[in-house]
């Protein structure tokens, strides 16, 4: 494979992406009225577990599942299980674009927290990204301290489950599998979503077209992570990482076109204010990296 196409085949690989992340967002809207966030996370994460055992075992690589880092993925799974039941929330109730421009925040949250638990010098260029990723956060979420929407408080919140998660994953790949890593990211949330929804009063199960919802959920939310692990692989986050971001006008398109929802100006421009702050630390990550490389 030539160097020069690998850019273009991590451009595929993401493409993959947009489109699983936004047909999870369709089918979280349309689940919403019938379904609780924990009843959908638990049905995500039994279809999950079964494709992956099956994957698996026609891979031959069930063997690769470990039991040595049992903390750190349970750490790593309790945020990302809350952050996606966050995450479903704020989708049936603010627009797409909000949702999504806020859920992009999630890299300047690791940004700010990596100094603390992965040990990561806090430098000027990370201190001017996390300052305009804010910026632009608020822009976005336009708080109203009068009247506080929980749904974007839930959306904000995600994003920060979502930075503890990814600074997990990057301790967990150093020895993990990603058939380990996948396995225990089904295994456990199905555990979590079968205790919530026993507090909750039993599981609801989807009725009619509700079914397709469900399974598009469920097949949608491992391609989008499988599709970003193969455009990570074949570029540098510094190329694949602003793809993602042409998700937005994807969803955004979506939500106007399906559902009515009225393009924003504000969202716009906090968007790209938070685009700006993940291109200037993923930049800087890049020379620290080219740095070592050539040390």
């Amino acid at each position: 494979m030539s160097a020069a196409s690998q850019p273009l085949k991590a451009a595929f690989w993401m493409v993959g992406a947009m489109v699983s992340f936004s047909l999870m967002a369709i089918s979280g809207r349309e689940l919403a009225p019938e379904l609780s966030t924990f009843d959908i996370m638990f049905l995500r994460s039994l279809i999950g577990l079964v494709i992956v055992l099956a994957v698996g075992f026609f891979a031959r690589t069930l063997t690769q599942i470990k039991t040595n880092r049992l903390g750190l993925h349970m750490l790593r799974n309790t945020a990302h299980f809350t952050g996606q039941n966050l995450w479903f929330l704020a989708v049936a109730f603010i627009p797409f674009s909000q949702l999504f421009a806020l859920e992009f925040s999630t890299p300047i949250w690791v940004a700010l927290l990596a100094p603390l638990f992965l040990s990561e010098a806090l430098t000027r260029r990370r201190l001017l990204s996390v300052g305009l990723g804010f910026a632009g956060v608020l822009i976005v979420a336009r708080p109203d301290m009068q009247n506080i929407n929980p749904a974007i408080l839930a959306a904000m919140a995600c994003a920060i489950c979502f930075a503890c998660s990814l600074m997990a994953t990057k301790k967990l790949t150093s020895d993990q599998s990603i058939t380990c890593i996948l396995f225990w990211l089904t295994f456990m949330q199905l555990c979590m979503g079968a205790v919530a929804i026993g507090f909750t009063g039993g599981l609801t199960l989807p009725q009619g077209i509700d079914y397709l919802w469900v399974l598009t959920v469920g097949f949608g939310g491992l391609t989008a992570h499988f599709c970003i692990t193969k455009g990570l692989a074949l570029a540098p986050a510094i190329v694949v990482i602003p793809l993602d971001f042409l998700r937005l006008p994807l969803i955004s398109a979506i939500g106007f076109l399906a559902y009515g929802e009225a393009f924003e100006w504000p969202v716009v421009l906090g968007a790209i204010l938070i685009f700006t702050a993940v291109l200037v630390n993923l930049q800087a990550e890049h020379q620290r990296n080219n740095s070592r490389s050539k040390a």
